[in-house]
């Protein structure tokens, strides 16, 4: 998990996909973070993304290293985690995120992986997979 999380961070921006009723829908993200040994996301409850989400947890990211051609799909499942110490990791983690959110409002959440499949490729090499 660490050697996905250190290739999203690199990467900067990732691309989230979710699905509303039968239309994927698709948006960059920039926050990811490793608490208690999870890979967690964070988003405003407001937002379409989380409604969708609470849905469907079942999403795919994609991010792509321009310097080493490499690029990583992670399929997985997104369990909401409400407690104020998780996003409180989150949000120091990222602090210029404190001017919209807070761990103690009701809109910050913090989301983390589980049944992840982590797909590193290439197109000179095989495919590597990270399952956590």
């Amino acid at each position: 998990m660490k050697e996905v999380f250190d290739f999203i961070k690199k990467c900067g921006t990732y691309y989230l996909a979710t699905v509303e009723g039968d239309q994927p829908r698709v948006r960059p993200f920039g926050t990811i973070d490793i608490f208690e040994d999870k890979l967690y996301i964070q988003t405003g409850k407001s937002k379409p993304v989380s409604k969708q989400i609470g849905v469907n947890p079942k999403v795919e990211l994609s991010c792509f290293d321009g310097a080493t051609g490499v690029w990583l799909r992670l399929a997985g499942e997104l369990v909401n985690d409400d407690r104020v110490e998780a996003k409180k990791h989150m949000l120091d983690n990222y602090p210029q995120l404190r001017s919209m959110y807070n761990e103690n409002d009701s809109n910050s959440q913090v989301l983390y992986f589980k049944n992840a499949t982590a797909t590193f490729s290439s197109l000179g090499g095989a495919p590597k997979t990270v399952k956590f």
